[in-house]
């Protein structure tokens, strides 16, 4: 991978996938040497940008105990102990709901100016560092007037604390009256947008966690109008269904959400695909997104060192546009 790709006027130059955090200290990173090895091969497969939240992962309990921001602890130990802060582009993100309450409610988010500096100041105690490059507004509140909503952000970036502010699981509609604030206030306003898009979501059912918005209709269309939101993909994978299907067919993704009849005919497509490219579903899946009508920078997170390597091959293929249009 190359870093190459700049966010349109900012000063961040980032790889063309994300690691994402979410299983750091839960299925890997659990002690420094097996988060060495992981952080230290996407590095060296020439990644640089780094994905976390103040809520991963939070509903995992490990040795009994639910840790709040262990994803963004085992980040900050590792580059405290490499010593490479400043090669690194980091996100993280505040205003989730809570995890740790057994009767937890998704549709309560904490967006308040409290809760957002909350959650702000304990990223950075956990990450170990004084400044985050992009900082994101995990869910919205619509309830707070979308002038309190950018102003908190932009006080953060006043204060130094973040570089750059971001959204995760807003309606197009907000992000548009965001875009049209900040530029009344002459902010640069919000540079990425964290959503659900894959080679799978334009034809899947709906999550059961209704709060999870796809890339799809308005908000697909803010993107191809509107560059200066960067799309950086969560579930670029597509929960393993095209992964699921090569390996056990039909039977094995009945139960997925990603299940219906023009999802099938794809993944049967992805599969001739990894044969004709010689390459692996993953990177069928990941090379999607440089098929996409605007820039993605998809956030994807590994399970070993090995499946880094293979997803960072996808950027050294060259694919042929036609494939992907199902």
């Amino acid at each position: 991978m190359n870093k190459n790709f700049n966010i349109k006027n900012t000063e961040l130059f980032i790889s063309p996938m994300g690691m994402g955090t979410v299983d750091a200290g839960v299925a890997w990173g659990r002690d420094a040497k097996s988060a060495d090895s992981m952080f230290g091969t996407f590095i060296e497969a020439g990644g640089n940008l780094i994905d976390c939240a103040h809520v991963y992962s939070d509903w995992i309990a490990v040795d009994g105990i639910h840790e709040i921001g262990r994803c963004e602890r085992v980040t900050g130990d590792w580059m405290k102990r490499m010593g490479n802060r400043h090669d690194i582009v980091l996100t993280s993100k505040g205003g989730h709901p809570v995890f740790t309450n057994p009767n937890y409610d998704l549709h309560i988010n904490r967006c308040s100016k409290a809760d957002m500096r909350g959650d702000l100041e304990g990223s950075l105690e956990l990450l170990k560092t004084d400044y985050i490059d992009i900082y994101f507004y995990h869910r919205d509140d619509p309830r707070i007037p979308i002038e309190d909503m950018v102003e908190t952000m932009e006080d953060f970036v006043r204060e130094g604390k973040i570089r750059y502010w971001a959204v995760s699981n807003w309606t197009p509609e907000r992000i548009n009256a965001a875009v049209a604030y900040c530029k009344k206030m002459g902010y640069r306003g919000p540079i990425a947008d964290q959503s659900l898009l894959n080679l799978g979501a334009k034809y899947m059912n709906p999550l059961a966690d209704d709060t999870m918005l796809a890339c799809k209709g308005d908000l697909y269309d803010l993107h191809k109008n509107n560059l200066e939101v960067l799309e950086m993909p969560f579930m670029g994978n597509a929960s393993g269904f095209f992964h699921i299907y090569a390996a056990k067919g039909e039977e094995g993704v009945k139960n997925s959400p990603y299940c219906t009849e023009k999802n099938l005919q794809i993944a049967k497509r992805v599969v001739e695909l990894t044969k004709k490219y010689d390459c692996a579903v993953t990177n069928i899946v990941l090379g999607y997104f440089g098929q996409e009508a605007f820039p993605c920078v998809p956030l994807y997170g590994p399970f070993n060192e090995e499946s880094i390597k293979e997803a960072a091959r996808t950027f050294d293929i060259k694919f042929d546009p036609e494939d992907y249009k199902f």
